[in-house]
């Protein structure tokens, strides 16, 4: 974890209205929750978490806030509980009023660090297939 990576992450969210501050704080501390071997990174440029590869970021913008599984495979999968929720092909907006679930948040970082230990173990498994 960059020391210079958690100081821009806090300067990130200390130049927020407070409101979007609190609410992307609040998912911070969760995915460390759910997800605590996961390292805080900025990921495209916003704050985020790996684990074993991109696992989601989160942002603000003026109108709502960013959650981002990085995977439409999850978004695809998760669709009925996302109900509610605006949603693009990797992209979840939520407001401070509206805040996505704590439970869907923990299931959707469960379900990303899932499928990010799934690609690494079939990389690791075609490598022994072409060195042997």
């Amino acid at each position: 974890m960059s020391k210079a990576d958690i100081e821009k992450i806090n300067a990130y969210l200390e130049k927020l209205p407070d409101e979007q501050r609190t609410a992307l704080e609040h998912v911070r501390a969760l995915v460390k929750q759910v997800a605590p071997q996961a390292e805080e990174a900025l990921v495209y440029g916003v704050p985020g978490f790996k684990q074993d590869g991109g696992l989601v970021c989160y942002a603000a913008f003026k109108a709502h806030c960013g959650f981002y599984p990085m995977s439409p495979i999850v978004l695809d999968a998760m669709k009925a509980e996302l109900a509610g929720f605006e949603t693009a092909k990797g992209t979840i907006r939520f407001t401070p009023e509206k805040p996505i679930p704590d439970a869907l948040i923990a299931a959707i970082v469960r379900r990303r660090i899932e499928e990010n230990a799934t690609a690494v173990a079939v990389r690791h498994a075609a490598r022994r297939v072409t060195t042997a």
